[in-house]
């Protein structure tokens, strides 16, 4: 299956999953249709920073919350390794003899709280990465390609999602991810948050990772939405210059 229409069909499970729920789509419908979609029996999500706290954001049941919980507070386990890594950490099945010793009391603890295997997505987007999906299942399990790919493309709108939330945190009105226009343009939002760093990089003559932190930075300064950042990016409304502050920009007149 195509990325689009791969991304495209994990939308519309989440969209699902918020219209029950009868709120804005949020990451809490991430981990809930990732656990009806997958063969896995429940998600949770923790931000993460490399530079502050890190918190649970979600689980879907019990064993999720606790695995969180535990991950957090011991400093070890496959979320850990995951964002310290940026690359996805697939645990089949804990009770190996390497996991023992690699995570000596985060696996016996997880297996105690009843998972059997883990596995941990980070959140990436360009150079920022906010934090990590955990799904677990209660007996030894094995993603395949498409359930692993699936697996991958929740934890990619998870981002999104997250990313979003946390510039309407920093002064933004509120109202969760995306309030004016709900959820079915994500593709096109997502393209143009691409476009606007891609401009960025010929603006600033910097490479796409750094634009879009200086993009990001712009918007959390400003207490705008990102999605709202990028659109007078790529109106041509709003130019960044090399010369200014990281969290500068000049409108255009």
């Amino acid at each position: 299956m195509g990325p689009d229409r791969r991304s495209t069909r994990i939308q519309m499970l989440v969209a699902e999953q918020a219209a029950r729920r009868g709120a804005p789509v949020s990451v809490v419908d991430v981990c809930t249709a990732a656990v009806a979609a997958l063969p896995v029996g429940g998600a949770g999500l923790s931000a993460m920073s490399k530079t502050a706290a890190s918190h649970p954001l979600c689980s879907t049941d019990d064993i999720s919350e606790q695995l969180e919980e535990l991950q957090l507070t011991l400093g070890e386990g496959p979320c850990v390794d995951a964002f310290a890594r940026g690359s996805a950490v697939l645990t089949p099945d804990l009770l190996t003899t390497e996991l023992q010793d690699r995570w000596a009391v985060f696996a016996d603890a997880a297996l105690e709280a009843g998972a059997r295997a883990v596995f941990s997505l980070p959140l990436q987007k360009g150079a920022i990465s906010p934090g990590v999906l955990d799904l677990y299942a209660n007996i030894p399990t094995v993603l395949d390609t498409e359930e692993l790919a699936d697996a991958l493309a929740f934890a990619d709108l998870a981002t999104l999602l997250l990313l979003d939330t946390r510039i309407d945190e920093a002064g933004a009105p509120a109202g969760g991810p995306m309030p004016d226009r709900g959820f079915e343009d994500l593709g096109a939002y997502r393209a143009e948050i691409d476009q606007a760093s891609g401009m960025l990089t010929v603006q600033l003559g910097v490479g796409i990772e750094e634009a879009f932190v200086r993009l990001r930075a712009y918007a959390f300064v400003q207490g705008r939405r990102l999605a709202d950042v990028a659109a007078d990016v790529v109106a041509r409304r709003l130019r960044f210059s090399p010369d200014a502050e990281p969290d500068q920009a000049e409108e255009e007149t």
